[in-house]
């Protein structure tokens, strides 16, 4: 049966309007246990990808540890070079948050072993999975995660270029993987598990209609767009969509879902303000884990890079 990866970035609250300097707080923790209620009870089992500020607040390593202890999900590595030892300097040119690809290698390698020993520590539990902050990768970084210890990622998103995202000095950009493969692969010993993104040229009717909705409709319908498998309480009917067109591929083993910790709070994101937005949020993540309980089955990301090591080790990318 095929997988459904659920995989959230797990940071501070609304880090979409943080600037450097200002203090970063963690009070979306106190909602993560409803959605991983959520999602148990669908059979599936959500990989919480933390980054410094989380792995430091008491009360989500009171949440994780019997999370991980039960079996019930994944602790992994969400790492933002921006505050995560050691720190470092770099000369600065713009107001947006650095890339770890921007640091020099023995800098990435500090915060890389920082944060992960932090993880060990706080959970007991040496983490395997990895999702870069901003998305933004190099082969120099996949050598880093290797030497740590880490067996899979999930930082690559298909027909996405974010190289126009510019990080924190001149001319710096996030990564291309416009022409990224869609299913996984391995660098070297590194499994690389792209996020469920696909290309699609398909009219959706919107679910509220007017004729400014339509008229977005039909646009998007026309020209190419990629779709994630990522609620913004608007696309439920893209992401069944989107599982449909998983389940029926003869290529795709698992489909790989995701949000940030803070889009569970009001308020701790743009995209769900209010206490009514995060309960439409809740009412469309009832339905997709409904109609995908009856076509997949729950992996972590540990889970699946066990079984995929066991079966493909003849696939490597050098």
């Amino acid at each position: 049966m095929k997988k459904l990866i659920i995989t959230i970035d797990t940071e501070g609250d609304d880090l979409w309007h943080w600037r450097q300097g200002q203090p970063i707080t963690t009070e979306n923790t106190l909602f993560l246990p409803r959605f991983q209620k959520t999602a148990n009870r669908y059979g599936f089992y959500p990989v919480w990808l933390a980054n410094e500020e989380m792995i430091s607040d008491q009360r989500f390593i009171r949440f994780i540890r019997p999370v991980e202890r039960d079996h019930l999900g994944e602790i992994g590595m969400h790492l933002h070079a921006w505050n995560s030892p050691p720190d470092y300097a770099l000369p600065v040119q713009t107001n947006h948050a650095p890339y770890l690809i921007e640091y020099p290698p023995g800098i990435m390698d500090e915060k890389i072993s920082s944060l992960t020993d932090h993880i060990r520590s706080a959970v007991g539990i040496q983490p395997v999975s990895h999702r870069a902050g901003r998305w933004a990768t190099d082969s120099n970084y996949f050598v880093l995660l290797q030497k740590h210890g880490y067996l899979v990622d999930c930082s690559v998103t298909p027909h996405v270029d974010w190289s126009r995202q510019p990080g924190q000095t001149a001319c710096s950009g996030g990564s291309n993987y416009q022409c990224a493969p869609e299913q996984p692969y391995m660098i070297d010993r590194l499994l690389e598990t792209p996020v469920t993104i696909r290309s699609v040229r398909r009219i959706f009717p919107p679910q509220r209609f007017s004729a400014t909705e339509l008229a977005k409709s039909v646009y998007r319908g026309i020209r190419p767009r990629a779709l994630w498998l990522r609620p913004n309480g608007r696309n439920l009917r893209q992401m069944l969509y989107l599982l449909e067109t998983v389940h029926r591929s003869e290529n795709d083993d698992y489909a790989m879902f995701m949000l940030h910790s803070s889009e569970l709070m009001p308020g701790g994101s743009p995209t769900f303000p209010y206490k009514d937005s995060i309960e439409k949020l809740y009412a469309d993540l009832e339905a997709l884990f409904a109609f995908a309980a009856e076509r997949f089955e729950g992996s972590t990301l540990r889970q699946y890079q066990h079984a995929f090591s066991s079966s493909h080790s003849d696939k490597s990318i050098r």
